[in-house]
């Protein structure tokens, strides 16, 4: 026992080759099999936009950890608020008791979203957080004596988490999800809408969705969608009219807005919150990724009077939210998560997307020439090379290290989600690297 123990605290930046093979075989890495396990790399250490591998390698981070860092890595002022807090206070239930960091965090995330928004539910994902909005609202109806409304509606190609009920309304088709469609439950899903965000409004691209609201809104509790950007279900920039539409047709038709805003909150689009795009307010909000600049999970749903009063006032559960998770308003990251939004706004982070943008504008356009490159688009600090076909994506992978790029594709898609923080040069080294793949294969 004394051996293992010593082995476990040995020096966690060296990680030696006995290291890989436990990993290969005893490891469960996500969106890999155990039986043919997709390469990993060997990570000892990471500094601004830089990862550095055990051989010594560098890596110019691509994809900000899941589109979480935004600030890069070991920042110095997110390294001292959790030092600070870790040596007062790592954790504490939150059931019964309350602390400063939680309070400071709910207080500053109301001030930067929505103003109709008043009410701060803290998890510890992001799937949570969509899981807890599903079932705000699907309490909120209850509580009016509307049990019926108790279907989601959303539109294809859309991605919000990997737990159930969020797994129920990612598209059932195209999404990674299909093998439980029969042990899900059954959703209302519309056409992705086609405007793109800078081509001209067309009506009749709401058209379905209208649809399917005006025949169904006695069954349905809300509306959930991944405001402007798709996120992981494809990476498509819809048109600003499109969820201005949908919030007309919820006030008309008593349906909720759920806005899931976990990859493109905190900036990424250009705007804090990707709804800002088309000034529209949602009923409730989740967060999450970006909250904490990725240094430790934690995610937030908020939501406005109606919902919660609606909920305070029901007979079921006596008005109680009957949700929380061991670890929900975490002091430290918390703690965390105030210094990265802090951080975040106390910079020209405006000016940063903008810069990204025109630059991965420009480096792209020669990439669109390549016969396997069926588009390319570009959005605030996103940047999305499109294929014909699916990418093999340990063969891109390792093409992407060779040339000091960590880039993580998925299904026809090869994509950037820089930190905030990236310089041109790194910029065009990652654009490079994805144009030498191609060139390549």
């Amino acid at each position: 026992m004394g051996s293992r123990i010593a082995l476990m605290t040995k020096d966690s930046s060296s990680i030696s080759n006995a290291d890989l093979v436990f990993d290969a075989k005893h490891i469960w890495h996500p969106y890999s099999s155990m039986r043919e396990p997709l390469p990993v790399y060997p990570i000892v250490s990471a500094e601004g936009v830089r990862l550095r591998l055990a051989d010594g390698r560098l890596l110019v981070d691509g994809m900000s950890s899941w589109w979480a860092a935004i600030h890069g890595y070991n920042h110095p002022e997110l390294n001292a608020a959790a030092n600070q807090q870790i040596s007062a206070m790592s954790h504490v239930m939150f059931g019964g008791v309350t602390h400063k960091p939680a309070i400071d965090l709910a207080r500053l995330l109301l001030e930067i979203s929505p103003t109709n928004l008043t009410k701060v539910f803290f998890s510890d994902s992001g799937s949570v957080a969509v899981e807890i909005a599903i079932k705000m609202a699907l309490q909120f109806w209850h509580a009016l004596g509307e049990p019926s409304k108790s279907k989601l509606l959303t539109i294809r190609s859309g991605y919000h988490g990997d737990t159930f009920q969020a797994m129920s309304v990612c598209d059932p088709i195209t999404g990674m999800h299909e093998i439980f469609s029969n042990t899900l439950p059954k959703q209302f899903f519309a056409p992705a809408p086609q405007c793109n965000f800078d081509e001209q409004w067309n009506d009749s691209d709401l058209a379905a969705m209208e649809k399917i609201i005006r025949s169904h809104h006695q069954e349905i509790a809300a509306v959930i969608l991944e405001p402007i950007v798709q996120g992981a279900g494809g990476m498509h920039f819809y048109h600003p009219n499109y969820l201005k539409g949908v919030r007309q047709l919820c006030d008309q038709h008593n349906i909720l807005l759920i806005a899931d805003e976990i990859a493109t909150g905190f900036g990424r689009t250009g705007k804090m919150f990707a709804c800002e795009h088309a000034d529209v307010q949602p009923d409730i909000l989740c967060l999450g990724k970006a909250l904490t600049g990725g240094y430790i999970s934690l995610a937030a749903t908020l939501a406005n009077d109606r919902v919660s009063d609606a909920i305070a006032d029901g007979r079921d559960n006596g008005g109680i939210m009957m949700h929380g998770p061991t670890y929900m308003a975490n002091p430290l990251a918390c703690s965390i998560a105030i210094a990265s939004t802090e951080l975040l706004m106390n910079s020209p982070w405006v000016e940063r997307i903008s810069h990204i943008e025109s630059v991965l504008g420009k480096l792209f356009t020669p990439i669109a020439a390549f016969s396997r490159v069926r588009s390319v688009r570009v959005f605030g600090a996103i940047g999305v090379v499109e294929l014909h076909e699916p990418v093999d994506v340990a063969l891109a992978q390792r093409a992407f290290v060779d040339r000091g790029a960590w880039i993580r594709p998925f299904g026809r898609l090869i994509y950037l989600m820089p930190p905030y923080i990236i310089d041109d040069e790194d910029l065009a080294l990652l654009v490079n690297a994805i144009e030498s793949y191609l060139s390549c294969t």
